[in-house]
């Protein structure tokens, strides 16, 4: 089984009455991450969305780019780029330029996306987003395989590329793949990537078991991420409710994005959990550690930042979560 990573994930949200120029915000984050790189973490992870009123993280790969220049260790990821608004040419140019600068430091998630508005804003229908999410993939993986190809399909066609600078990283970044739905599994499977679970366990994680097992292939093989945040914390009462609130105004972003697009509602069974993990030290390494197993997680990432909190609020309960729970982890997890 793959190595365990443990980061970090920014969306960069800032709510309209939280009086702090988004400026302040970026410049706070980047010093948050520059000491992260040096007390244990693995990972710094985006996720995208576009014409949210709090500045929703649109562009993730020059937040990326300033945060290569100033670590050495972490790696960078998306959960997820949205497939279907980056073309896949650029993206793959952007990405080489990263990996360069990164010393070799990024991987890419990618997804389908779901919001109508975002459809809208970038002046085509929902419906293409299956399309181009499936050559999006293709193109991608000719990119990255450095050589010389052309591409004609429904949506893309392409002659003679090449991507260049060449990737530091062989057969370029480590691709990704999100999934909500058996589809979306069949689809990691299909493109052999890694995988990112989410929603409810039956129609996301056990498909994309039983389409590799089917195939000869082992899930343990394979990196398995997701975003599970956790507050590290002796007084619960106290350090809890703030994170609260901010999550729950998170989340409703993501309701109204459900109801308007009408995916994912009505849906019962068992999630792949992605609630917030509260204790102290025992408690979060107790409950982490049922949870990796159960999943065969190989990544997680907490929300570094709640929206509407500032960095040097999280700092603590991060402080101990790479210092101490961490570590323990890992412990548990090596051979």
């Amino acid at each position: 089984m793959p190595d365990l990573r443990i980061g970090v994930c920014y969306d960069f949200r800032n709510p309209p009455d939280s009086g702090l120029r988004d400026r302040v915000l970026y410049q706070e984050i980047l010093e948050q991450v520059r000491w992260l790189d040096g007390i244990g973490a693995d990972l710094v992870w985006f996720t995208e969305h576009h014409f949210v009123e709090d500045g929703y993280l649109p562009s993730w790969i020059p937040i990326a780019s300033a945060m290569a220049a100033i670590t050495q260790h972490v790696r960078f990821g998306t959960d997820i780029c949205l497939m279907p608004f980056n073309h896949p040419i650029r993206l793959a140019e952007d990405l080489a330029v990263l990996d360069n600068l990164s010393g070799g430091r990024v991987e890419v998630g990618v997804g389908m996306g779901y919001a109508p508005h975002e459809f809208r804003g970038f002046g085509f229908p929902v419906g293409r987003r299956v399309s181009l999410m499936n050559e999006g993939i293709e193109v991608l993986q000719r990119c990255f395989a450095g050589e010389r190809f052309s591409y004609r399909g429904k949506r893309y066609r392409f002659e003679d590329v090449v991507i260049t600078p060449g990737y530091v990283q062989e057969g370029g970044p480590p691709l990704w793949i999100a999934a909500m739905s058996a589809a979306g599994a069949a689809r990691a499977a299909h493109y052999d990537t890694n995988f990112l679970p989410q929603g409810l366990r039956h129609q996301s994680y056990d498909p994309w078991v039983e389409a590799l097992s089917s195939s000869g292939r082992n899930p343990a093989d394979y990196r398995v991420g997701i975003i599970r945040s956790i507050l590290v914390t002796d007084d619960r009462d106290a350090d809890w409710p703030p994170v609260r609130t901010a999550e729950r105004y998170r989340m409703a972003l993501y309701q109204r994005f459900f109801e308007e697009s009408g995916e994912g509602f009505g849906e019962q069974g068992e999630p792949v959990p992605q609630t917030w993990i509260v204790g102290d030290v025992d408690h979060c390494v107790s409950e982490l550690k049922q949870f990796i197993a159960a999943f065969g997680i190989t990544d997680i990432v907490t929300m570094a930042v709640p929206p509407g909190l500032r960095p040097a609020q999280m700092a603590q309960s991060l402080e101990r979560l790479f210092t101490e729970v961490v570590p323990r982890l890992k412990q548990n997890a090596d051979p």
